[in-house]
């Protein structure tokens, strides 16, 4: 029989998710050659090859596949554990407590983070909370793979494995230059005929706003890209273009640029933001109550009324 432990399995997932020695050692606390040394111990052990060496990466081989999708699940399973242990310390004592990590887009993050944190740290000071801010894909990657336990992210993301909680909705508004405040709304058409500036690839709000727009992607990328809203709407006050933002971030954004703010026609475009979780971490009764704190600091969908934009109206 072969004995496979659970640090050798920690190991190879590693190695598989940084595709290179010395960082999945670095990662792992241990030196490279002690981990080049247990890994191979297994692959002898096994008699079949996880990796293909190359001089300055490894690949998985088409077995080592296989053997890292299942070695994840029992990690994950494992990981659990201690959650199991925290959802029932937390069901008797009614309060939460101990490490939470969220995961949170950015294009969220700067205008509702900030309300998020204040509000659990006064409602649950026990809780150990680590945030981690990146785009939609890895977000859902961490959180399969258990380096999070709940992610703020624009809804579906239309994944089996995870549960999708819906907890408010806002509008997207058009950002002009100030000098442009009088002149009517564009429409749909008008729009896509603008100089619309977006985020870079990876933001599933650059998505939207071609989606909204039926603006082909092509035709997108020969505008320039912000990395931020930041940016983009500082490009808009320098008269480069137009842009959308959610309106959560209008008070943020728009009052340091020379920019006017207005509501699009209807239909409007717009966002659904949620909370998701994999189905089997024990936690889903905490991660509820989260929820409940998220979409209270979110406004509960009356984005629109917080924001107070209307048409033409400079900020």
């Amino acid at each position: 029989m072969i004995n496979i432990t659970l640090r050798q399995l920690r190991y190879v997932e590693a190695l598989a998710r940084h595709g290179h020695f010395g960082h999945a050692a670095e990662a792992s606390a241990i030196s490279q050659p002690a981990l080049s040394m247990q890994i191979r111990e297994l692959e002898d052990a096994l008699g079949v090859a996880l990796f293909e060496r190359r001089p300055r990466s490894v690949r998985l081989t088409e077995f080592g596949a296989e053997f890292v999708r299942r070695a994840r699940r029992i990690l994950l399973a494992v990981d659990e554990l201690p959650d199991l242990a925290r959802a029932e310390a937390a069901r008797q004592s009614g309060r939460l407590s101990g490490r939470l990590r969220i995961g949170i887009i950015p294009t969220v993050a700067p205008y509702l983070l900030p309300r998020i944190m204040a509000e659990l740290m006064q409602r649950h000071p026990a809780l150990d909370i680590h945030v981690r801010e990146t785009l939609t894909a890895r977000l859902l990657v961490d959180l399969a793979e258990g380096r999070l336990d709940t992610a703020i992210v624009a809804l579906p993301v239309s994944e089996p494995a995870l549960t999708e909680v819906a907890l408010f909705s806002e509008e997207f508004v058009l950002v002009r230059p100030a000098a442009e405040a009088d002149q009517p709304v564009p429409d749909r058409g008008r729009l896509r005929e603008m100089r619309l500036l977006l985020l870079e690839e990876g933001h599933c709000f650059r998505d939207q706003a071609i989606s909204f727009c039926n603006r082909p992607e092509a035709a997108s990328r020969e505008l320039l890209d912000g990395s931020s809203l930041s940016t983009l709407v500082q490009m808009v006050g320098a008269g480069i273009g137009v842009t959308l933002i959610p309106e959560m971030a209008v008070p943020v954004e728009t009052r340091s640029a020379p920019v006017a703010v207005a509501r699009l026609a209807a239909p409007r475009p717009g966002r659904t933001i949620g909370m998701v979780w994999r189905r089997t971490t024990p936690l889903a009764p905490q991660l509820g109550q989260i929820a409940d704190v998220v979409r209270q600091a979110g406004g509960g969908g009356d984005q629109t009324s917080r924001s107070g934009v209307v048409p033409g109206r400079q900020r």
